[in-house]
């Protein structure tokens, strides 16, 4: 029978590079000239530092045009309150990968009330969809990037 996966998931040697690319524009612009502003990444999480919180709006801004050059989309991103860290200020912006639990009742929900001739299980952090035809299938993939979901949605392992 045919199926597919639908994940949420981004690449995080994409990540890694532009943080990179983040952290020398930041470097190399006048505007942040002597701020010592910089960007941190640990794990899935990317750590802006800053003396103001103006400097981490600008920052924010770069950050998001550098995931979005990548191929990352900024959708996955959660950003955190800025807080006062010693004579500076930090924010965190926390990468969100995988389907959580409500999220992955949504998607089945959503697939459901369409009525189409297929079936939607969650597996882990994904959900996988079978269905007799291949036409099925794809009319669930173009029902699903037409929704308004919070998370980005890729689908994966399609079999016939």
């Amino acid at each position: 029978m045919p199926s597919f996966d639908i994940i949420s998931e981004f690449d995080k040697h994409e990540l890694t590079n532009a943080v990179d690319q983040a952290n020398k524009e930041v470097s190399t612009r006048f505007d942040f000239k002597g701020t010592d502003s910089i960007f941190e990444l640990n794990d899935d999480k990317v750590i802006m530092i800053s003396q103001s919180t103006f400097q981490l709006q600008q920052m924010f801004s770069v950050i998001c045009a550098k995931l979005t050059r990548r191929g990352i989309d900024i959708a996955c991103m959660e950003t955190g309150d800025p807080k006062p860290s010693g004579k500076g200020m930090r924010q965190e912006i926390i990468m969100k990968q995988g389907l959580d639990k409500e999220m992955a009742k949504k998607i089945v929900k959503l697939i459901k009330d369409k009525k189409l001739k297929v079936q939607a299980a969650i597996q882990g952090d994904q959900v996988r969809v079978t269905g007799k035809s291949r036409d099925d299938l794809q009319s669930v993939i173009k029902m699903l990037r037409e929704e308004k979901l919070e998370m980005p949605l890729q689908f994966e392992n399609f079999r016939d």
